[in-house]
């Protein structure tokens, strides 16, 4: 594995956990208000834009790092609209 490849994989493993501190913070405080809701959105459509780069270009790396933040993503998107609604 080269120095570049350790680079990508080091920079996909910070982005792809990078929304799990919020998601666990809305968990634990179930409370939504400062979350924005259209930031979500376009993070959502950049990820996928990602995974889909990623299969273009067939690198592992990005499909599967950007398929773990769509996740997170989503996830978070799914608690956030759902105590957004509950206040």
């Amino acid at each position: 594995m080269n120095f570049i490849t350790i680079i990508g994989i080091l920079a996909s493993i910070c982005t792809a956990i990078s929304l799990v501190p919020q998601l666990v913070k809305l968990l634990k405080e179930k409370k939504a208000e400062n979350i924005s809701l259209v930031m979500l959105a376009v993070l959502f459509a950049g990820v996928c834009l990602w995974i889909y780069y990623g299969f273009l270009k067939k690198d592992f790396i990005i499909i599967i790092s950007n398929s773990f933040s769509l996740l997170v993503n989503a996830t978070l998107a799914a608690f956030a609209i759902k105590y957004k609604t509950k206040q």
